[in-house]
């Protein structure tokens, strides 16, 4: 496929990804302030806390408190991410987070291990114990997907056989609950995913169910992120999962140089010189994403949020002309 898209949908994951990843203190008001000043740059969907263990993951042990007092605009969908059957509870006790259903597992056994402590025979039955606590509760389920999708740091490559194996297991769960997936996300966890893993990878799944939106996960570890969304728009994806200033990382991974998805504000200005329609104001972005480092209190790795658009260059020389 070479076609791009005219159009694409970014889903911002930097307060979740972000806030979950920082090592020091921050405050909720300041957690607050970012979700307020992204909300107003023409995002439709923004994951804002995790509902997991505090004991785990500190940084989000003020996650109830966050989704109590936000701000929520019209056009917003404000999501949260759960691993268990507690943390699902909390989604739902919140009110204020859209609560969707979805089957993901993982295509790396010792990932999974290491994050879940479960055994993939052990999590595809949790994921069973969820689908019946998703009907029990009306809770809708099109989505599925699967962690690692690329490659691992505690178990190698992950094949294209592998994937599919994997992925079938997910379309299998579905079948089984009688729910029909209408979305796939590939996240490339620890990073492992190339230009060229992407277009074997989602090459292969298109071809095999073709009526799926597959959504690319994408981490910049190694500075891959923003070409392996070239990639992903290249074979026709749409949905791209994306931090602000490039927020977050992984803390399961395993080493120390984890980062968090690919930059949102850099995705927009690669799209907006495409000619690809995002929806996002990129200046708005960029200031949500200078934003965003003045909270953690440490620089960002974010391009665009540094350098600027070149929409305001462009209008500054015409002026100066």
């Amino acid at each position: 496929m070479s076609d791009l898209p005219k159009a694409i949908r970014i889903n911002e994951e930097g307060p979740r990804e972000g806030f979950q990843f920082e090592k020091g203190h921050i405050p909720t008001e300041r957690k607050l302030e970012l979700i307020d000043a992204l909300s107003g740059t023409g995002v439709k969907e923004i994951q804002v806390v995790s509902f997991v263990n505090p004991k785990r993951v500190p940084g989000m042990a003020d996650a109830d408190e966050v989704v109590a007092r936000m701000n929520m605009r019209e056009g917003v969908r404000y999501t949260a991410l759960w691993l268990n059957e507690q943390g699902l509870q909390r989604a739902l006790a919140a009110k204020r987070v859209d609560v969707k259903g979805r089957i993901v597992l993982c295509a790396s056994d010792a990932f999974l291990k290491r994050n879940t402590n479960m055994t993939p025979e052990e999590n595809r039955q949790a994921t069973r114990n969820m689908l019946q606590t998703y009907r029990e509760h009306g809770v809708p389920t099109s989505h599925g997907g699967l962690q690692a999708a690329f490659g691992c740091n505690f178990e190698g490559d992950i094949s294209t056989a592998k994937v599919l194996a994997a992925a079938e297991s997910v379309f299998s769960l579905a079948r089984e609950h009688d729910v029909t997936l209408k979305t796939f996300a590939l996240a490339d966890t620890m990073a492992w995913a190339t230009p060229g893993s992407v277009k074997r990878v989602v090459g292969a799944l298109r071809e095999r169910y073709p009526d799926v939106e597959f959504i690319l996960h994408l981490h910049d570890t190694r500075g891959m992120g923003i070409a392996n969304a070239y990639a992903g728009l290249q074979m026709g994806v749409r949905i791209f999962d994306a931090s602000v200033a490039g927020l977050g990382g992984c803390p399961f991974a395993g080493h120390k140089g984890a980062a968090g998805n690919v930059c949102t504000e850099d995705l927009v200005f690669m799209c907006d010189e495409m000619g690809i329609e995002t929806g996002i104001n990129l200046e708005e972005l960029i200031r949500a994403a200078q934003l965003a480092e003045e909270v953690v209190g440490h620089p960002l790795p974010g391009s665009v949020m540094k350098g600027g658009s070149l929409a305001r260059l462009r209008e500054a020389v015409s002026a100066a002309a």
